[in-house]
């Protein structure tokens, strides 16, 4: 079954602090060509100033767009000074899909959606950035159904059992069940991302390619597991029992590897709790005020 975990896991990766705000202050490079000898008007030239005004705090607003594992995100960011920027981001994705496994066919939907605030820190003005964050919200999970064919086999902790027959007589029905994993044990998720690139380019230019790694410390996923229906040992189907009976011995065998199951994929989805970020994606700013 650990073919289900990896499943799932590929499923899952394939899609503030409080701030100072600096006052307005300009920074500006003064090119001053003057000349006091008289040019032959008997006037004397006037200087020449040329330069260029800093941002002022939220001046300047981006909107952004991009994938990573928390789905298709949005943003927008606007400026403080050169070494900040806050930013807010949405996600959201959906994928379904149908598959097979020791016997389970399952049809898993990965469902992520999730909203959060970070701050850019720019130690060096531009380029190079540190973003600590906050998944504020967070609904990302992945859910399964499953259902075995009467007479088919399936495992649970290596343990075979056989899904029984639609029997009117009896009750008998084939084995079905349900799985929930999620994505959001931790609410708020302390997010912790580096990356290249800012939303708002220094150079008061329009377009930037942002591109960031990092990690939302999301918590120990939670898993839950349900079956139903009657499950036999043999393939005869001469020893069967309805899964639910707290008392038949072949239905405490199959709760008892169901739980020792999912134990075995709660393990192998442990690696889930610090869930990775790649972001690579690209925004437009511009001016929304007077510097």
């Amino acid at each position: 079954m650990n073919r289900v975990a990896l499943l799932l896991t590929l499923m899952c990766t394939i899609a503030p602090t409080g701030l100072f705000a600096q006052s307005d202050t300009s920074s500006s490079s003064m090119a001053i060509a003057e000349t006091n000898a008289d040019d032959g008007t008997g006037e004397v030239r006037t200087p020449i100033i040329s330069g260029a005004v800093a941002a002022g705090p939220f001046s300047r607003l981006a909107f952004g767009a991009g994938v990573s594992p928390l789905g298709v995100g949005l943003q927008v960011a606007t400026n403080i000074n050169e070494h900040f920027t806050v930013r807010a981001t949405g996600n959201t994705f959906m994928y379904s899909r149908n598959f097979n496994t020791n016997g389970l066919n399952l049809n898993a939907n990965l469902n992520l959606a999730s909203a959060g605030v970070a701050l850019d820190v720019y130690p060096f003005h531009s380029g190079f950035r540190i973003s600590p964050g906050v998944l504020i919200y967070n609904t990302s999970q992945v859910t399964a159904s499953d259902n075995v064919a009467g007479g088919t086999s399936f495992t649970l902790n290596d343990q075979t059992f056989y899904s029984a027959n639609a029997n009117a007589t009896t009750g008998a029905t084939p084995v079905f069940g349900n799985a929930r994993l999620g994505l959001n044990a931790t609410k708020p998720a302390f997010t912790i991302t580096t990356g290249w690139g800012n939303m708002i380019p220094r150079n008061d230019g329009h377009w930037s390619f942002p591109f960031e790694i990092g990690v939302a410390l999301i918590g120990a996923p939670p898993l839950t597991a349900n079956l139903g229906g009657w499950a036999c040992y043999d393939q005869a189907q001469t020893e069967c029992t309805n899964i639910a009976s707290t008392t038949d011995p072949i239905a405490i065998a199959v709760q008892s590897d169901l739980k020792a199951q999912i134990a075995t994929w709660k393990n192998d989805l442990d690696p889930l709790k610090t869930y990775p970020i790649v972001s690579i994606g690209v925004a437009y700013s511009f001016h929304v005020r007077g510097q």
